[in-house]
């Protein structure tokens, strides 16, 4: 296993893919990244361009800066030529537990012996994952929060058979991406989005039960518990149907009925309103904000 990284490989360019492969790129490493829809790529590469040209309109980037980190950027086309020669392959497609195990199989086979692979779930078994492969012991999770570049957090997630090699470089990739680290071990949910999600889904019960209005509700963990974005707000960010699922994988791990996502919750991933990734969820998000719905409680 090499100790240091060169060339990253993102699989994925969602909002979570792209985010991750504008973090490599942007700590000077040769970043590949590749999305199985064509129209998904380009959009992702465009969302980091949009990212740093918006930085350079407030002053936080220059235009060197960014010309430097788009030629350590590349997109590609086939999964074969994004891993190939990639120290660290970064897995970042939806939570999907037999997709995400079918792409392991392909990297594994694909990417070099000493390659790290991570995968960026935020409640999946990472153990599952890791043994349907031959290589476990090099195989960790990566969590990473939204939106990548800004959140400070990578939540580092070991399985009993993840080396103490792997986990020693993947703290030390955290800290070249200017990241703090936490380690914790492979149950449901992790450390954070367990409590994210029980802390939101709750938020959504008060809200459906008229205790306050979405706002108020934020408003209140804002400034009551110093939390810098209120659960219903991160619930949008986050996505509604990223919430949903996280809850219901959770319930069924832990057979507790208590966990289940609240009716609201479930109506509103129904109806398509799953936060700012459709305008649309628990607030109304345009590019002024976020506005109360006229159609929920307040």
């Amino acid at each position: 296993m090499r100790m240091e990284v060169r060339t990253v490989a993102v699989i994925g360019a969602g909002t979570m893919g792209a985010g991750i492969a504008q973090v490599c790129a942007q700590s000077g490493w040769h970043t590949r990244i590749f999305d199985a829809f064509p129209k998904s790529l380009e959009n992702g590469v465009a969302k980091i361009y949009s990212f740093w040209e918006k930085g350079i309109e407030k002053g936080k980037t220059t235009e060197e800066e960014k010309n430097e980190w788009g030629q350590n950027l590349m997109p590609c086309y086939e999964i074969s030529e994004a891993v190939e020669d990639a120290d660290l392959v970064i897995e970042a497609v939806p939570e999907i537990m037999e997709l995400k195990k079918k792409i392991f199989l392909e990297i594994e086979k694909m990417a070099p012996e000493y390659a790290i692979l991570a995968t960026n779930t935020s409640s999946l078994p990472i153990s599952e994952i890791a043994n349907v492969t031959n290589c476990p012991e090099r195989i960790i999770g990566m969590h990473f929060f939204n939106p990548v570049p800004i959140m400070k957090l990578l939540e580092l997630v070991r399985h009993e058979k993840c080396s103490k090699e792997t986990i020693n470089l993947a703290e030390s990739i955290g800290r070249k991406m200017g990241k703090e680290t936490i380690l914790v071990n492979d149950v449901p949910g992790f450390a954070t989005s367990r409590l994210g999600v029980v802390l939101g889904n709750e938020a959504i019960k008060m809200l459906s039960q008229g205790v306050a209005s979405a706002s108020d509700i934020d408003t209140a963990m804002k400034l009551g518990y110093k939390h810098p974005m209120g659960p219903l707000e991160l619930s949008d960010l986050v996505g509604l149907d990223v919430r949903r699922d996280i809850l219901n994988s959770l319930a069924e791990s832990f057979n507790d009925e208590s966990y289940r996502p609240h009716q609201l919750l479930e109506n509103l991933v129904s109806e398509g309103s799953l936060g700012r990734k459709t305008n649309k969820g628990i607030y109304i998000w345009g590019e002024n904000g976020k506005k109360e719905r006229d159609d929920l409680p307040k």
